[in-house]
């Protein structure tokens, strides 16, 4: 075939974080690109019912409650309790001025937005929803996932919700079962409790998050607690019966939580039902989930996948590193110039937490010799001014080299924070010395840095 035959060099299928990350930087290495998105507007799950409106709502949430706890408003009898639509009222706004700059990305880098489901006909051919058909020399498949929804819930219940359609619920209720908790399960109870709403979390496994570092996963469980979320481990739900008044989750170790809603937030499943992959030979996992290579490569090594619609991290900001690699492979660079295995974790519980590198337990198993570095952050100045004395860094480096091996925050500001460590971490001069001899910003959240590496240092003698 020649370049004639062909309408794009590249063809993405899906415009969240993972396709637009491929589309622009093919776009950008002088590749003609195309791309297809089956909503309404361009921005995926991670834009319109995801990280965004979320996040967005978080914010909201939290800021209210401080305002409605300060002593100073207190004081002059300022008491309110915001309605759902109040609280979602900015969430719009911040969409359309998402989707407003993800489109300008677009049309300044010449990439046309083709609107519909777009499903393989043949290796090198895609049908959009009107029938127009575009082939493509490659293609990038960053169709996302939905929430998992096991058959035998009703889903249709006004009173049953996914993490898709929990933020639209139109009235605040006393008490949420939130049924699985793992990072959207433990955000959402995080959330809603700060709204004074009784929570249920269900969790079907013995401990939370046990991804992250044991410490942090110890302190997590604490503060929710500490806030009045109950928390049942190693529950598994039978049935699930749906009332007028509320819903009742049947767990099969016989117990019966009765709550005014219940939020499912145990799994979730590709978006791959719908793409034709019985034409191009590829196969999907149990959850609809497609394997690839470290390049991204599936099977059809000219067809890649990249974000969620490959499972883990399942993170936007891994998608759209993911979605930058496939991008650079395509262009002929294949040396490995993303840091594709140093992803930090950003989870916006109520403190947040965010972290990067290894966790004790993997240092343990792989018996490397590692200290210990901490900072309260009770004891930091700014953290008292703000009020956010909740939290700790905690620094993990090698007793020898004194090279940072992992990074663990839990607090305000947790997010923002790792990326300090995060940058001396990957460094090949930069060791735990750098926290201990660089001068920072008083009084400052980033001085937790220099308090953590000095408590690990003196741990070595």
């Amino acid at each position: 075939m020649t370049d004639d035959d062909f309408d794009f060099d590249l063809f993405v299928i899906g415009t969240g974080p993972g396709g637009e990350g491929a589309a622009m930087q093919a776009s950008k290495g002088g590749l003609k690109v195309g791309i297809a998105e089956r909503y309404r507007q361009i921005g995926g799950g991670c834009t319109h019912w995801g990280t965004i409106p979320s996040k967005a709502l978080r914010y909201t949430i939290t800021e209210t409650t401080n305002v409605l706890k300060n002593p100073v408003f207190r004081e002059m009898g300022l008491q309110a309790s915001p309605t759902m639509e109040q609280l979602r009222r900015g969430t719009a706004a911040i969409i359309g001025k998402q989707v407003a700059m993800r489109q300008s990305f677009y049309d300044r880098n010449g990439v046309p937005v083709y609107s519909g489901q777009a499903r393989f006909v043949d290796e090198h051919t895609v049908s959009i929803d009107n029938g127009e058909r575009i082939r493509s020399k490659a293609f990038v498949i960053a169709t996302g996932t939905r929430p998992y929804r096991p058959p035998g819930v009703d889903f249709d219940h006004p009173r049953v919700y996914d993490s898709d359609t929990v933020l639209t619920m139109a009235e605040k209720p006393n008490s949420i079962t939130v049924y699985g908790a793992g990072v959207i399960g433990t955000e959402y109870a995080s959330m809603f409790r700060n709204l004074g709403i009784k929570i249920n979390l269900v969790n079907t496994r013995s401990g939370l998050l046990e991804f992250l570092d044991d410490e942090i996963i110890d302190a997590l469980a604490y503060h929710l607690r500490d806030q009045g979320v109950l928390i049942r481990h190693n529950e598994t739900f039978d049935r699930i019966e749906g009332h007028d008044d509320g819903v009742i989750l049947h767990l099969e170790s016989g117990k019966q939580l009765k709550t005014d809603v219940l939020l499912w937030a145990n799994g979730r499943s590709g978006n791959t039902e719908d793409l034709g992959l019985e034409n191009v030979g590829l196969e999907v996992n149990s959850r609809g989930q497609l394997e690839v290579d470290e390049q991204f490569q599936t099977a059809n090594p000219h067809i890649y996948a990249v974000g969620d619609v490959i499972g883990f991290p399942s993170l936007a900001s891994a998608a759209y590193t993911q979605g930058r690699a496939a991008g650079m492979h395509l262009l002929g660079r294949k040396d490995g110039n993303l840091r594709l295995d140093d992803i930090p974790t950003g989870i916006y519980t109520s403190p947040e937490i965010s972290s990067v590198g290894k966790t004790e337990r993997e240092l343990t198993a792989a018996r490397v010799p590692y200290e210990v570095g901490h900072s309260q952050f009770k004891s930091l100045a700014r953290a008292q001014i703000m009020g956010t004395t909740v939290g700790m860094l905690k620094l993990l480096f090698h007793r020898e080299t004194l090279k940072i091996l992992g990074v663990h925050c839990f607090g305000a500001n947790a997010s923002e924070i790792v990326h300090i460590g995060q940058a001396v971490m990957d460094s090949e001069d930069l060791t735990l010395e750098y926290f201990i001899e660089t001068t920072f910003n008083y009084p400052t959240m980033a001085e937790a840095y220099r308090v953590a590496a000095l408590n690990g240092y003196n741990r070595l003698f």
